[in-house]
């Protein structure tokens, strides 16, 4: 996809036109949970006007009105796998992105912070996906670098060097 025109993103938890409108800004709080043996849990799913083109992706979404974006992704790290932290207990962010895509019909340049949390091995539920990740959301793995970089589609592309870098 093009770039979209340059202009600033919104405050956290906004959706707002960028440049003529074709591309919604929105800003993110991802989490790259790894367990003990240096793997990452990823949820695989797909764009509902592309069902066909499986892909796997971090934990983490958009950032609500009035949060920040820890406080997001600990948010979605509960309704996407169930697991319940303090938005403290992820630190400062470890990396920063911005990511343009497709998603249903829509484009969006997405802000995205990431954070790093150490895990032990849990018992992962889907059981708080919203109405639209129910429908698009059908599984999870821990995936470890050298797996990644065997071939299936996962986003963000850098996950098997942040990956590295990160658990070194």
């Amino acid at each position: 996809m093009a770039g979209p025109p340059s202009a600033p993103l919104t405050s956290p938890g906004t959706l707002a036109c960028v440049g003529d409108c074709d591309v919604i800004g929105r800003r993110a709080g991802r989490v790259l949970l790894v367990d003990a043996d240096n793997r990452v849990l990823l949820l695989r799913g797909f764009n509902p006007a592309a069902p066909a083109e499986l892909f796997w992706f971090t934990i983490g979404g958009g950032i609500d009105p009035g949060e920040s974006a820890a406080e997001a992704a600990a948010r979605e790290l509960l309704e996407e796998a169930g697991l319940a932290v303090d938005p403290a207990d992820l630190g400062e962010p470890v990396w920063h992105r911005i990511a343009e895509f497709s998603f249903d019909g829509r484009r969006y340049r997405q802000e995205e912070d990431y954070f790093l949390l150490r895990t032990e091995a849990f018992e992962v539920s889907l059981a708080g996906l919203d109405a639209v990740e129910q429908e698009i959301v059908v599984g999870y793995r821990w995936w470890g670098a050298a797996d990644l970089e065997a071939g299936e589609a996962f986003f963000p592309a850098e996950l098997p060097r942040l990956l590295r870098e990160l658990t070194s």
